[in-house]
Formats: structure tokens, C-alpha cells, sequence
């Protein structure tokens, strides 16, 4: 059985930090709160001239590419604590088995073990 508290202290601070790095980038998506959506910068269209329109653009495009992959992971992060609350934590989704340490430790919102994680 893993050691749940190491492994709940560890999400827990991945989780923080990863959703300060989505608040600077995104919002939570009112409608659907595990979603986020990125958020345009301010800019006044009727007095901005054709070039800060583009670059406004250009970082609501960046800010897109850089919100999915760490939305991702804060979901992941999210169902490992769920599965602490359960009490399913540390269990391959896949075969059942305890899911090694090492694996853990790298990965502490990690669904399988290694052995599936290579299939």
C-alpha cells in the first residue's frame, strides 16, 4: 500500500502550482468547472490599432497551446486525490495491481503500473 500521506502532499502541491500557471493563462470554464479555457488579453478593439489586434491574437492562440496540456494534468492531479478519498490510490486501473513506488514517485497521479503503462 503506498504511503498516501507523501503522495497526497505531493499532488496537493503539483495541484497548486499548476492551477497558478492556468489562473495566469485561463479561467475556469463557468459552465463546466474541470474545464478551463484561456483567457484573451484586454484590449480595447474599437481604438487598438490593426498590429495589437494581432499580437492579441497570436497570445490568445499562445495561451491556448500552452493551457491544454497543463489542464490535463491538473485533471489527473485531481482524480489522484479522488482516488485517495476512496481509497483506490496506488491501484493499476488496468490489472489491479499495486502500483510500485518508483512509479509513484515519478508520477504521483500515475493510473497504472509499469508494466501496463508500456503496452
Amino acid at each position: 500500500m503506498p504511503k498516501t500521506t507523501h503522495y497526497k502532499s505531493l499532488l496537493e502541491k503539483e495541484l497548486a502550482t499548476v492551477e497558478a500557471e492556468l489562473k495566469t493563462i485561463g479561467r475556469h470554464n463557468p459552465s463546466n468547472p474541470n474545464d478551463w479555457e484561456p483567457v484573451p488579453a484586454k484590449l480595447d478593439t474599437d481604438t487598438a490599432e490593426d498590429m495589437e489586434i494581432a499580437e492579441n491574437i497570436t497570445a490568445y492562440e499562445e495561451n491556448t497551446a500552452i493551457l491544454r496540456p497543463l489542464e490535463i494534468r491538473y485533471n489527473d492531479l485531481k482524480r489522484a486525490l479522488d482516488r485517495i478519498k476512496k481509497g483506490t490510490y496506488g491501484v493499476c486501473e488496468t490489472c489491479g495491481k499495486p502500483i510500485e513506488e518508483g512509479r509513484l514517485e515519478a508520477n504521483p497521479a500515475a493510473t497504472t503500473c509499469v508494466a501496463d503503462m508500456q503496452k
